[in-house]
């Protein structure tokens, strides 16, 4: 599971030839959850308010990122990295 972005502690990462609808893992702590790319809404799981709302941030500022390395992923390719939230 490739990691394609890390700020804060939180670790972003996409599974290869993973299920949809598109999404990314999230693990902080030991904290982990499920962000929909589409909907930009946690779809399983749980963060702490204060990651929740940074990671749903990130994820608004990558979106269409995020879609092309979710293709990646699913076509057995390495997904690009993402900056991070700074």
């Amino acid at each position: 599971m490739p990691t394609i972005s890390s700020f804060y502690g939180i670790s972003i990462r996409m599974f290869f030839n993973d299920h949809v609808p598109p999404h990314f893992h999230v693990e902080y702590a030991e904290f982990k959850a499920t962000v929909d790319i589409l909907e930009l809404t946690i779809s399983s799981g749980k963060l702490p308010r204060r990651a929740q709302e940074l990671v749903l941030d990130w994820a608004e500022l990558h979106q269409n990122e995020l879609l092309i390395d979710w293709h990646l992923c699913t076509a057995k390719q390495q997904p690009n990295p993402i900056n991070p939230l700074v």
